[in-house]
């Protein structure tokens, strides 16, 4: 597969740039902002009144969840403090951001590649995470001769919107406004396996693991759970458990969905935009990655990676 770094961007234009706290809202939400925000800029009215009832994600009574939500999230409390490094020195294992575009024919080729033997197609989007996934795992196996990290586990966690899943009793007035929800309602599922068992896989079989992993999460029990569980655990803080470096960890890394972002609906009175991405410097050890559609809506894919240096210098 090929992919492309964009070494040079050249810029005639106006560069807008907007910071979020990923507490108060999700990428889903900071599309909202944008939109509404082009609007503003040419007097209209604006589209999508984002909705703040945080009302709509009240817990059950009695409240249940899955057990297997435990896995998913550990608490601060149960992990050691942080260390103080005053100004560390980039090295391979720094994080780094990079910009990569894609073309269609690349991502249609790497998606009949991640088809099952039995003829199951998988989407884009998984078929990516599996080959990115697998890529990494040979990246770690390239730079260990001895391959003694063979036994470390890699991880892979895929984002899931939670607005599509959830029904709010089959109530169509909430669930028109849960689909304005402005805030955060995601869920980061996450699936594991050793560098070894990675690089001997076929991607197939690693994209099989990437749907089983999305599978459980992408159905409205799995949120009506999380939200229950969130309740019963107050006022504990959690984290995702793949956003913490375990022991027997060699790497982990995110990929984000940013394929709703509304290349066509954003103009702020100068022309459609000529480029669009996210930047997520979270300053943990877990990488993050999340592909955008080209501004040309072509099916090309512009590619926000957030990964280890050594990871990028492989890919």
């Amino acid at each position: 597969m090929a992919i492309k770094q964009a070494t040079e961007l050249k810029c005639d234009g106006l560069v807008i740039g907007c910071t979020f706290d990923h507490q108060v809202a999700d990428a889903y939400s900071a599309n909202m902002f944008f939109v509404s925000w082009a609007e503003i800029a040419h007097a209209k009215p604006i589209s999508h009144i984002p909705c703040f009832r945080r009302s709509l994600l009240n817990p059950r009574s009695p409240g249940y969840y899955d057990r297997s939500i435990d896995n998913i999230y550990v608490f601060l409390s149960s992990l050691p403090p942080p260390k103080l490094v005053e100004d560390p020195e980039p090295n391979e294992d720094s994080l780094q951001s990079h910009i990569y575009y894609v073309v269609s024919k690349e991502l249609n080729y790497l998606q009949s590649q991640a088809t099952s033997s039995n003829g199951i197609k998988r989407s884009k989007l998984v078929s990516f995470s599996a080959f990115l996934w697998k890529l990494i795992a040979s990246a770690e196996k390239s730079k260990s001769e001895s391959g003694s990290n063979s036994n470390k586990r890699c991880k892979m966690g895929v984002v899931v919107d939670g607005r599509g899943r959830l029904t709010l009793n089959n109530n169509i007035k909430e669930d028109h406004e849960l689909e304005k929800y402005f805030g955060n309602i995601l869920s980061i599922p996450y699936g594991e396996a050793s560098v070894g068992e990675l690089n001997a896989m076929h991607l197939s079989k690693v994209a099989e693991l990437v749907h089983d992993c999305l599978e459980g999460a992408a159905i409205e029990e799995h949120f009506l759970g999380l939200i229950d569980w969130v309740e019963f655990h107050r006022p504990e803080k959690a984290i995702v458990r793949v956003y913490y470096k375990e022991t027997d960890d060699e790497t982990a890394m995110v990929v984000s969905s940013g394929q709703r972002f509304p290349v066509s609906k954003i103009d702020f009175g100068w022309g459609k935009l000529s480029f669009g991405s996210y930047h997520f410097p979270w300053g943990g050890k877990t990488g993050y990655v999340m592909p955008m559609p080209s501004t040309s809506r072509n099916g090309d894919w512009i590619l926000y990676m957030y990964l280890r240096e050594k990871h990028l210098d492989f890919v």
